[in-house]
């Protein structure tokens, strides 16, 4: 492990405990004297409808389309399936993409065309069902990482997912406020 970021006090006291431990993220379970690690920390697995399924895995494939920049999966709290699978994105810069990408431009990508564009690359179950494009670029913590936990209340309020516009706007001066 490592002992602190250099020149970024911040980032260090925010990934160190208060004893000066590194969060890994990792799940453990000690018995006695043996740890056993069980995995990443929850945010990175989303339990829907009796699956477990890899945030980390489908980002991979979200992130393997032509117009995606950037993205965070996430597990939305749901009665019928335990957990959702929700996607924030954030597409190329329209320079960045070929002709045929740029109908899906800012507004034009729906959860629909995001799935239909997935259909041969992750099975149905795994499929995002929630969308949000993110204008500009997901807001990062002082470490520079995507902050799952904070960050998906906020673009996927639970219980009120389904009143949240698809499209949100943020820019790198407005941020959550717990970042």
């Amino acid at each position: 492990m490592f002992s602190k970021y250099i020149f970024d006090p911040e980032a260090t006291a925010s990934c160190h405990t208060a004893d000066g431990y590194y969060k890994t993220g990792d799940i453990a379970r000690r018995e006695g004297e043996y740890y056993f690690i069980m995995g990443r920390a929850s945010v990175d697995i989303i339990k829907s409808g009796g699956y477990k399924l890899s945030a980390l895995d489908i980002e991979r494939e979200i992130l393997s389309l032509p117009y995606i920049a950037e993205v965070m999966v996430v597990g939305v709290p749901d009665l019928e399936y335990g957990e959702r699978v929700g996607a924030a994105v954030c597409l190329k810069n329209e320079g960045d993409m070929t002709p045929e990408d740029r109908q899906h431009l800012l507004t034009d990508l729906t959860i629909e065309r995001l799935r239909q564009d997935l259909r041969s690359k992750i099975a149905s179950y795994k499929m995002p069902t929630i969308l949000r494009v993110i204008a500009g670029e997901l807001p990062k913590s002082p470490t520079g990482k995507v902050a799952k936990k904070l960050l998906g209340p906020e673009f996927f309020p639970p219980g009120k997912y389904d009143q949240t516009p698809e499209v949100q706007v943020w820019s790198a001066k407005v941020k959550p406020s717990k970042l």
